[in-house]
């Protein structure tokens, strides 16, 4: 389970935001899922949430309807809520229509960013060439999560915002789940350096190829996984 101070520390963060007690519920619970502190199959016990959290009824409630349609729990009558198993048939399907979105997000931020976001970009680009050098997933996922973040702020397109959401929780279970058994960190690090570092140069037809070129070492290391776990 995550930590009280973990806990805290995203509420604070969220009070800042200006979130409401709904939206806060979400995040947490999203956080707890992807990164399998909520396991695939566990059971979410509201009360015990609501003592944990301390969140009311009502706003957790509007958080778990939201993340079940987004498929990552289930809501079932008289049993109460399912965290949803990972479906690995489905992966490459998800990757089609992400590859898509994600070179739609990289081509609008690189033609819109502006200088303070190209500064941003630019220093993004070495954190993830840090991460790369060192083999640090722990820069790697806080770069990451700020890359993903700016991108879509960049992007200024709510539609593929409401989108890209469900697909990247779906994306970063999996990721969590089998990307240090089968995946390559400093060769992903580096094809996300590429990506900031074209929508810091404002070069919008570089951002999607690079765009491209990430989804192609997703697409690989995801068949790799599915053929060892028997899914292809």
């Amino acid at each position: 389970m995550i930590t009280e101070e973990q806990i805290q520390a995203l509420q604070s963060e969220m009070e800042g935001n200006g979130e409401n007690q709904a939206q806060m519920a979400y995040r947490i619970l999203e956080e707890m899922i992807v990164t399998l502190k909520l396991p695939p199959g566990s059971k979410i016990s509201e009360k015990a949430l609501n003592r944990s959290l301390g969140f009311g009824r009502t706003p957790l409630r509007e958080a778990l309807q939201r993340l079940a349609i987004e498929g990552n729990v289930k809501i079932l009558p008289r049993s109460g809520v399912i965290v949803s198993e990972i479906d690995l048939a489905d992966q490459l399907n998800m990757i089609e229509v992400r590859r898509e979105l994600e070179k739609i997000i990289a081509g609008r931020a690189a033609r819109l960013a502006m200088e303070d976001q190209r500064r941003v970009f630019a220093k993004l680009a070495v954190d993830f060439d840090r991460a790369a050098e060192k083999n640090d997933s722990t820069l790697f996922i806080e770069t990451d999560r700020e890359f993903n973040s700016l991108c879509i702020e960049t992007a200024q397109n709510k539609y593929v915002s409401y989108a890209i959401g469900p697909i990247e929780a779906q994306t970063r279970r999996f990721w969590y789940l089998h990307f240090k058994r089968f995946g390559d960190l400093a060769r992903v690090a580096q094809l996300h350096a590429h990506i900031a570092r074209a929508i810091a140069a404002n070069d919008e037809a570089a951002a999607r190829d690079a765009s491209d070129r990430l989804i192609d070492y997703v697409e690989e290391y995801t068949r790799k996984t599915l053929q060892f776990m028997g899914g292809l």
